[in-house]
């Protein structure tokens, strides 16, 4: 027998589990299902922690700094310990492109509500201990951004959600296909909570069961383009998969995986806590950053350049050397601490830098959360809010930003400069 909810996620990482916790906590009964054993361990776990506001786009803006809120009061909140820890970001600056780049944000980072300012290469020094200070300009700061465990915030999330009472979990369970078709929901099979005009009429077949509901999130990050192929119109009078006009439907989302490596050290003693981001590319790569956890393991990640597309998570013999060299030119004094381990995962990469938030115009009810470009985690809580939202029809002005921001329907003609 089928089992019927008001909303199936499909996902259960950065994006998918506070959504559920989102839609728990407003009386939606929710069923997540994730072909992982367990919450947070497709890309969440290879996620380094970073959690910033600053971005270039008011989209995010708004979104991180709501993500910031609970993660910095998480453990004051909820008790669980996620182990934030409020080092700031901070983007050091070298050379006259970085500087005209970086102080042309200021203004609207300003607006929407960061705290951030250009500030002298003496305070960089002093935040960054041993930074490398021959040709220094100086740097943007902002104080309140930091950095948490990923698989301890999936812990506390999914607890949270689960304490609802409202969200039920499937793990270690794949989609095999979203069947939808035409037919009106009723009013009175609605629940009025989500008595939303997205609504549809779908049935998610998984390799163990069948799921009814009227909404699907897809918040499958890497594999959302695959999922969105699953999708099938069955037309109400002959059975044939098609849309009104005829036409046989699949949804084609442009998101794309992306291989990034990522790596720890040995703890050592503390001595820096902010994310250094080094905007200058280099042979092979163009940012990097990386920064001190709680633990004092020094977490690192790169942006490859090309890109490396496709599902490969085999770790490379390119990385470390690549990475380390321009670690240290950076900050010498890392020279002596040795790598523990590195790590390969997928950033869901879209053609312009930026999510995909928003209903599916051709599907009624489907709804798309993805394309987090490697954001995920520190979007996550905030985006899941606003999920929360569309669902219920309560968005505020803030929330429209976002969603028409992160539309799947724009030109992705341009590119987020701090992506």
């Amino acid at each position: 027998m089928a089992k019927n909810y008001d909303a199936v996620i499909i996902g259960a990482g950065s994006v998918g589990l506070p959504a559920a916790m989102s839609l728990g906590a407003l009386g939606i009964k929710t069923a997540v299902i994730d072909k992982m054993p367990s919450a947070g361990q497709g890309e969440n776990k290879h996620a380094i922690g970073g959690i910033r506001a600053t971005h270039s786009d008011p989209g995010k803006i708004i979104a991180c700094i709501r993500s910031i809120e609970i993660f910095s009061t998480w453990k004051e909140t909820h008790g669980d310990d996620i182990e934030w820890l409020a080092g700031g970001y901070m983007f050091p600056v070298y050379r006259d492109k970085e500087e005209t780049l970086l102080k042309s944000f200021l203004p609207i980072q300003k607006k929407y509500g960061l705290e951030i300012d250009y500030i002298s290469p003496d305070m960089v020094a002093e935040i960054a201990p041993g930074i490398n200070r021959n040709g220094l300009l100086g740097g943007t700061f902002s104080p309140n951004d930091g950095s948490a465990s990923p698989l301890n915030s999936a812990t506390a999330f999914f607890k949270k959600a689960k304490e609802t009472g409202n969200v039920d979990f499937y793990f270690k369970e794949s989609v095999k296909s979203i069947n939808t078709s035409k037919i009106e929901i009723k009013a009175e099979q609605k629940n009025s909570i989500v008595s939303s005009s997205n609504t549809g009429n779908f049935s998610i077949i998984t390799d163990k069961e069948t799921y009814h509901t009227p909404i699907v999130i897809d918040a499958a990050g890497p594999f959302s383009r695959e999922l969105g192929k699953m999708v099938n119109v069955v037309g109400n009078d002959d059975g044939k998969l098609q849309n009104a006009d005829g036409q046989i439907v699949k949804i084609d989302i442009p998101v794309f995986p992306d291989s990034h490596e990522g790596g720890v050290t040995e703890p050592v003693e503390p001595f820096f806590k902010t994310m250094l981001v080094d905007l200058r590319p280099a042979h092979g790569s163009k940012n990097y950053y990386f920064y001190q956890n709680a633990h004092g393991h020094i977490i690192f990640c790169i942006t490859p350049d090309p890109p490396i597309l496709g599902f490969d998570k085999r770790e490379t013999s390119v990385f470390l050397p690549q990475v380390a060299s321009r670690m240290l030119n950076l900050m010498p004094r890392l020279k002596n601490i040795r790598v523990r381990r590195v790590w390969r995962g997928l950033y869901p990469m879209t053609p312009d830098g930026s999510p995909i938030l928003g209903w599916n115009k051709e599907i009624p009810g489907l709804l798309h959360a993805t394309g987090m470009c490697g954001q995920g985690y520190m979007l996550g809580p905030g985006i899941g809010e606003i999920i929360g939202r569309m669902v219920t029809e309560q968005l505020t002005e803030s929330d429209k930003i976002v969603t028409d921001e992160f539309s799947l329907y724009r030109s992705f003609g341009r590119e987020e400069a701090l992506k």
